[in-house]
């Protein structure tokens, strides 16, 4: 293995061992009440959606399989948290938002893991300056433009 290589994996492997650290250390906390993790993954994907989305789109954005995520879907609906409706263009497409009761519950889980996630990324003594290059590359690796 080339040192470049070998250089990638060794960052590949502390980002996600950071990665797997914090997850514990959050899911540790008290704040998520009725909402697991996984439920929260999806309603703050879809709060950061200017319209619904189709159950692909989400999918490409959470960290479930498909199925798992149509029976959460299922779920998030049932309890008032999020709204399913037939496509306007395609009445073969179901799109999915948040209902008020499913944004209310993602903002209250979201100021609190908001805060988790703050303390956990600048209690070491990380600087801003750090941080922003921290942003920037990983911005970098999922090809996306600095801004």
């Amino acid at each position: 293995m080339s040192g470049r290589a070998r250089l990638a994996n060794d960052a590949w492997e502390s980002l996600l061992t950071v990665h797997a650290t914090f997850m514990k250390s959050f899911a540790a906390e008290p704040i998520w009440g009725d909402v697991s993790m996984k439920e929260y993954d999806v309603l703050y994907t879809l709060a950061k959606e200017e319209a619904p989305v189709r159950l692909t789109d989400l999918h490409r954005r959470v960290l479930l399989s498909q199925p798992a995520l149509s029976r959460m879907v299922d779920r998030l609906v049932e309890r008032g948290l999020v709204d399913r409706s037939v496509d306007a263009g395609d009445r073969r497409v179901v799109r999915l938002a948040l209902t008020a009761a499913g944004r209310e519950a993602q903002r209250t889980v979201g100021r609190a893991h908001a805060q988790d996630v703050a303390d956990a990324m600048t209690r070491t003594g990380v600087s801003d300056a750090d941080l922003r290059e921290l942003q920037r590359i990983a911005r970098a690796l999922l090809g996306q433009e600095e801004g």
